[in-house]
């Protein structure tokens, strides 16, 4: 029974990353402008004009990133009147070495850049300068990308580096050795 479940699992990974490749190679046959190294995780949504996206080099985008790069409330508005000529198109730019968390939100206008991360779940609705991380619906400034990196290393997991090129190896080491030390309650 277990490989059965295998055998679903694998397929299931197959198709998805087949998608994930067609919508890439899709939205950049539309205009959108990749740099080198994009990695993506996970089936991607640029949106209906993904030709207003552009992403730097050694660009990461994590599962379920949403580009926005119009309203659609001018299906709303368009029926009133008054308002009937209004319509939001923006541009999204994401510069180099950028990591955009699982499930956030790109909103129409904004730029990310180089040296940014944006954290799971947030909504950039305003632009986010160099070297960076925000995170939050609305995104908001956490600290710099050099700060992020010093709690990185004070947090440090040790490993040998060596059990990367070998995923179940290092999955059995972490299992294995991997304290049970969780974050303290926040009052």
């Amino acid at each position: 029974m277990m490989l059965l479940f295998r055998i679903i699992l694998k397929v299931r990974s197959l198709y998805e990353d087949m998608v994930k490749n067609a919508a890439i190679k899709v939205a950049i046959h539309k205009g959108m402008k990749v740099g080198d190294n994009l990695y993506v995780q996970g089936i991607p949504n640029f949106g209906s004009e993904c030709f207003l996206i552009e992403m730097g080099d050694n660009v990461t985008i994590a599962e379920g990133v949403s580009f926005i790069n119009h309203g659609g409330d001018g299906r709303v508005t368009k029926r009133i009147e008054k308002y009937k000529n209004g319509r939001t198109f923006g541009r999204i730019k994401i510069g180099n070495n950028t990591f955009i968390g699982k499930g956030a939100i790109l909103l129409p206008g904004v730029s990310i850049g180089n040296n940014c991360i944006v954290g799971s779940l947030s909504v950039v609705s305003s632009s986010i300068p160099d070297n960076s991380v925000y995170a939050g619906a609305p995104a908001k400034f956490i600290c710099t990308i050099e700060q992020y990196g010093e709690k990185l290393l004070t947090n440090n997991t040790v490993y040998p580096l060596e059990l990367e090129a070998d995923r179940s190896a290092l999955e059995k080491y972490l299992i294995n050795h991997l304290p049970h030390h969780y974050k303290p309650v926040k009052k």
